[in-house]
C-alpha cells in the first residue's frame, strides 16, 4: 500500500476534529443546528488553513443520512453513512469541486451551472465548491451571478480563495464570508504532537517547536515539514537535523550577535558572521530571527510576559539579561533595521557582507564614547539651564557672505501663506477666537561666545568659498571653536561620527586657504556655539514672527470673528526668509 501523507491522512473529517478555526466552526455549527442555512458561502484564507476542509465537512452535513439512514442535516455528520464516506473519497455524485486555478474560462463555468437544473441523485442537496474562485475570469464571474444569487432550494455554493480582494464585489455581496486565520504556532505544535503521538514517531520537543514556528500558520505546511523532517532524520525528530534541513540558525548565533552590538563589539560581529557563512546558514532567516528576539526583548523590558513557542528557559533568561544591556531606543533602532534590511539582502552581489553592513548599521548610530570607551558625559538638560538666567546675547556679527545660509534672502517684508479653515456660522461673535498655537520646536540651546562669531564669520567664508562639502561642511556647522592661540585651532563637535580624523584633516585644508599655517584639532564633545545652532535659533524666531504678523493682521482677525475661521495648525511657513545673520532685521 503506498504511504499516504499526514496532511492527508489527518485530514479533520468533522467539525470537532478541526483546530485553530473555533469562530467558523461555531457560526456553522449553529447554523447547522437551527437549520439556518445560506446559499453561498466563501471561505478565504492563506494556504493550508482548513478551506477545502470546512468545505467537505459542510457538505457531509448537509446529506448526511447518519448510521441509520433516518438521519437528517446535522453539526456532527456520521461519518458511516455512504453520502459520508464517498464525500471523504471524493467520489459522491452530488458534491462537485471545481479548481478555478485551471478551469477559469466561462465555458467550463457553464457546463457546471448546467448541472444546476438536475436535481441531487444521491444526496439531499448538490455542493459546488469552487476552489481559488479569485483566479475565474470576468466572464466567467458574471456567467455565474444569476444563479449565485438565487440558485434552486436544493444547491449550495461554497467558494475558497486565498486572495479575496480579486473577487468581484457583485460576487462578495450574495455570499456569507468566513475568514479562515493562520494558526498560532503553538496551535501548530499541539497538534503535531498528537499526529506523531499517533504515529509512534520519536521527538525532540525543540524540533516540533522549529517546525511549528516555520509553518507561518499552516497546518498543511506543518505536516508537510513534518513529513519531510521524518524523512530527513531516518524516522525521527531531532533539533539538530530539523535546525539543518530549515537552514534555521542557531539560536545562540543570533544571541551572540545581539550581545556584540549590545557591548559595540564591531569585530565581535564580524566573526560571528562569518561563523554563519561557514557553516551555510541563511542571512535571511538571521534577520528573522533577530526581529523575533528583540521583540521579545523588548516585551521582557517593559515587564511583559513572552509567548514564544520556541523559547526554553536558559533562552529566556538570556533575553532577559540582554534586555538590561541595550536601551530601549536601540532595541527599537535594531529591530527595524533587521527589518528593512531583508530588502537589502536582495541588492548585493553577497548576502553575507551585506548582512555585516546591516548589523553594523546600529554601531553607526550609537551613542557617541569617551576617549576611555565609557558612555561620555550627558549634557546638561534644559531644566538645569532654566534655573539660572539665560547669558546675555551679544550683538550678531556682520555676514562675510550671505552663502552659508541656507535661506534665500529677501530684503522686503517677509511674505507668510495662510490656509483659512472655515466652520458653518452658528452666531454672531462678538470676540476674536484663540486660534490654536503651532507646536514650537525646541530652541536649541545656544549661548553666544567671541570665539563663537570667529568661527561663524570662518566657516561662512569657506562655504561662500566651496572650499568644502558634504560631511566637511556639516562638521563645521556643527563645531564649537573653543581655544584659538596663534596658530593653533581646536574645535569640539558632540557629534562623534563628524570628530573623524580625515573629516578633520580635509577641514584643515580648506582653513589653510585663509590661514595658510593653521593647525586644526577636532576633539569630541558637549557645544553650546555652533554655526547650526545660530541658524537654527534664528529661523525659529522669524518663524515666530511670521506667526505674529498673521495673527495681528486685521483681514485674519475679522474672518475669524465674523466666519468662526480657524487658522490650520502648521499652516504658516514664511515663503521668504531674510538673512538671519544680519544686524538689523528688515
Amino acid at each position: 500500500m503506498s504511504y499516504l501523507v499526514l496532511a492527508r491522512k489527518y485530514r479533520p473529517k468533522t467539525f470537532t476534529e478541526m483546530v485553530g478555526q473555533e469562530h467558523v466552526v461555531q457560526a456553522l455549527t449553529n447554523a447547522l443546528t437551527s437549520q439556518r442555512l445560506h446559499h453561498a458561502y466563501l471561505f478565504t484564507g492563506t494556504r493550508g488553513v482548513g478551506k477545502t476542509t470546512v468545505s467537505r465537512i459542510l457538505a457531509k452535513s448537509l446529506n448526511c443520512l447518519g448510521a441509520d439512514g433516518q438521519g437528517g442535516i446535522t453539526a456532527s455528520p456520521c461519518g458511516v453513512c455512504e453520502a459520508c464516506t464517498a464525500i471523504d473519497a471524493g467520489r459522491f455524485v452530488d458534491y462537485t469541486e471545481l479548481d478555478a486555478a485551471s478551469n477559469r474560462g466561462v465555458d467550463e463555468v457553464q457546463q457546471l451551472l448546467e448541472q444546476a437544473v438536475y436535481k441531487p441523485v444521491q444526496g439531499r442537496f448538490k455542493v459546488f465548491m469552487i476552489d481559488e474562485v479569485h483566479m475565474l475570469t470576468n466572464t466567467a464571474f458574471n456567467a455565474m451571478l444569476k444563479t449565485l444569487e438565487e440558485p434552486p432550494e436544493y444547491l449550495k455554493f461554497v467558494l475558497a480563495t486565498t486572495d479575496p480582494q480579486k473577487v468581484p464585489v457583485t460576487v462578495l455581496s450574495r455570499c456569507l464570508q468566513f475568514n479562515l486565520r493562520p494558526m498560532a504556532p503553538e496551535t501548530v505544535r499541539a497538534h503535531l504532537e498528537t499526529i506523531l503521538s499517533a504515529e509512534n514517531i520519536e521527538r525532540e520537543p525543540a524540533a516540533l517547536r522549529l517546525l511549528a514556528k516555520n509553518a507561518h500558520g499552516s497546518m498543511r505546511d506543518g505536516l508537510s515539514l513534518t513529513d519531510q523532517a521524518i524523512a530527513f532524520g531516518d524516522g525521527a525528530l531531532r533539533e539538530a537535523q530539523v535546525r539543518q534541513m530549515l537552514g534555521a540558525v542557531d539560536d545562540r548565533y543570533i544571541l551572540d550577535l545581539i550581545g556584540c552590538l549590545a557591548r559595540g563589539e564591531g569585530a565581535a560581529v564580524i566573526a560571528t558572521v562569518r561563523h554563519l557563512q561557514d557553516a551555510g546558514l541563511n542571512a535571511a532567516s538571521t534577520l528573522e530571527q533577530m526581529t523575533d528576539v528583540l521583540h521579545r526583548m523588548m516585551v521582557s523590558q517593559i515587564g511583559g510576559k513572552n509567548t514564544a513557542t520556541d523559547a526554553s528557559e536558559d533562552e529566556d533568561t538570556t533575553i532577559a539579561s540582554l534586555a538590561t544591556q541595550m536601551p530601549a531606543d536601540e532595541i527599537q533602532l535594531l529591530y527595524s533595521i533587521c527589518l528593512h534590511g531583508k530588502a537589502d539582502l536582495g541588492l548585493a552581489s553577497d548576502g553575507y557582507a551585506a548582512l555585516t553592513m546591516i548589523l553594523l548599521r546600529l554601531l553607526a548610530f550609537k551613542p557617541k564614547k569617551s576617549a576611555d570607551g565609557s558612555a561620555a558625559e550627558p549634557s546638561k538638560k534644559p531644566e538645569m539651564r532654566e534655573e539660572r538666567p539665560p547669558p546675555q546675547v551679544v550683538a550678531r556679527p556682520q555676514p562675510v557672505r550671505p552663502a552659508l545660509v541656507p535661506f534665500e534672502a529677501q530684503p522686503a517684508m517677509v511674505s507668510v501663506p495662510v490656509r483659512i479653515q472655515t466652520e458653518p456660522l452658528e452666531g454672531s461673535k462678538t470676540e476674536i477666537p484663540t486660534p490654536p498655537k503651532t507646536p514650537t520646536p525646541a530652541m536649541p540651546v545656544l549661548e553666544i561666545t567671541p570665539l563663537g562669531n570667529v568661527w561663524f564669520e570662518t566657516t561662512a567664508a569657506l562655504i561662500a568659498n566651496e572650499s568644502i562639502g558634504a560631511l566637511v561642511r556639516e562638521l563645521a556647522l556643527q563645531s564649537q571653536l573653543i581655544s584659538k592661540e596663534a596658530d593653533a585651532w581646536v574645535l569640539q563637535v558632540d557629534n562623534a561620527l563628524l570628530a573623524n580624523p580625515a573629516h578633520a584633516e580635509k577641514l584643515q585644508t580648506a582653513l589653510q586657504t585663509l590661514v595658510p599655517h593653521a593647525q586644526l584639532q577636532v576633539k569630541a564633545g558637549s557645544v553650546v556655539d555652533t554655526p547650526s545652532k545660530r541658524l537654527a535659533k534664528a529661523a525659529n524666531e522669524l518663524q515666530a514672527a511670521a506667526e505674529a504678523l498673521i495673527m495681528n493682521d486685521g483681514t485674519v482677525q475679522q474672518l475669524m470673528r465674523e466666519f468662526d475661521a480657524k487658522i490650520v495648525p502648521n499652516s504658516i511657513k514664511p515663503i521668504k526668509l531674510i538673512p538671519i545673520n544680519t544686524t538689523e532685521k528688515e
